[in-house]
């Protein structure tokens, strides 16, 4: 071999090692710049944890993020928190499930919507997701009492006449998220084993299925029974954190069994690679701001002992 042929061999080698090392250098560098959630970060995937995502999304370190603890002794009872109008939970759908690479999407038409109960005006449903743990440890985003749940139920609604969330994020009640505590029982609910199943077929990052014959109505608790909620100004609890959010948390739990929600945490998979399990955000502070429950909400015992003692004493004077 020529000299020449000698010098463009090493050349050739030296130019791939260095594409090599560009390309190693590039995937470090977008893994080391991606949001994260806890469970994900390791000496190997040094990802952005949910305690560094203001680094890269201010919102994420503002002063109305969530989820947040709700001490039920210092919420505050609003008579104008009527009940809400549900529509279209009780159509028929064949809705698309989507791995988002840090959850899974279940998308929802525009026709299923929401309103009343103090919002500002109508909203339209664009997904519903769940938040869970590991192996039916803690795995809700939302805490009462400082209590996690095994899992939370999210479905998202944009106000009308938004077309998208990122134009509803500009608006500082642009999104109504309707949120639900799971509870586990000695019994499957079965209308989730679909949705257990779907996720499976979703497992890696960008996958993409069909649940058919879905129904909205079949998932969470009747309408008559979700008279009694929290109700709170916050965020969206991943990244951007846009405080827009009008929430609203349901006392009525849903009930899983075990077997459901160990199994609901080996379906998918993170963009990582990794099992996808520990998908939720540690609840933020509240920062002064007030949480209400609806009037139709349960009487605080304490608040049934003065009650009856003001009826007694004016019974006994009216007697008297």
């Amino acid at each position: 071999m020529s000299l020449y042929g000698s010098w463009e061999c090493e050349r050739v080698v030296v130019m791939d090692f260095a594409l090599h090392l560009s390309t190693l250098l590039s995937v470090l560098t977008h893994c080391s710049a991606q949001w994260c959630y806890k469970s994900q970060y390791s000496c190997d995937n040094t990802c952005r944890d949910p305690s560094r995502w203001p680094g890269l999304f201010p919102d994420c370190g503002g002063l109305r993020q969530s989820p947040i603890n709700i001490v039920t002794n210092h919420v505050q009872a609003n008579h104008s928190l009527s009940p809400l109008t549900f529509y279209g939970h009780h159509n028929i759908l064949n809705i698309t499930v989507e791995n988002m690479g840090h959850s899974a999407h279940f998308s929802l038409p525009s026709s299923v919507q929401v309103s009343g109960g103090g919002l500002a005006g109508r909203y339209r449903a664009i997904q519903f997701h769940l938040h869970w743990g590991v192996d039916a440890g803690p795995g809700s985003e939302h805490t009462v009492d400082g209590e996690h749940y095994p899992m939370e139920l999210h479905i998202v609604h944009i106000k009308e006449p938004y077309s998208s969330l990122e134009e509803a994020e500009h608006d500082k009640s642009g999104i109504a998220l309707l949120a639900f505590l799971f509870e586990e029982s000695n019994d499957d609910h079965h209308h989730y084993n679909s949705l257990i199943e779907a996720l499976g077929r979703v497992q890696n990052n960008g996958n993409q299925s069909t649940v058919p014959g879905f129904r909205l109505c079949d998932i969470i608790p009747p309408s008559h029974d979700l008279h009694d909620y929290y109700r709170y100004v916050g965020s969206m609890t991943t990244p951007g954190c846009e405080q827009a959010v009008v929430w609203t948390l349901f006392h009525r739990t849903i009930p899983v069994s075990n077997r459901q929600l160990v199994s609901v945490a080996q379906q998918a998979q993170f963009w990582t690679g990794q099992p996808m399990t520990g998908i939720f955000r540690p609840v933020q502070p509240l920062n002064g701001r007030t949480v209400y429950r609806s009037a139709t909400s349960p009487v605080q015992p304490g608040l049934i002992t003065v009650w009856l003692y003001v009826l007694q004493s004016v019974l006994g004077r009216a007697l008297a």
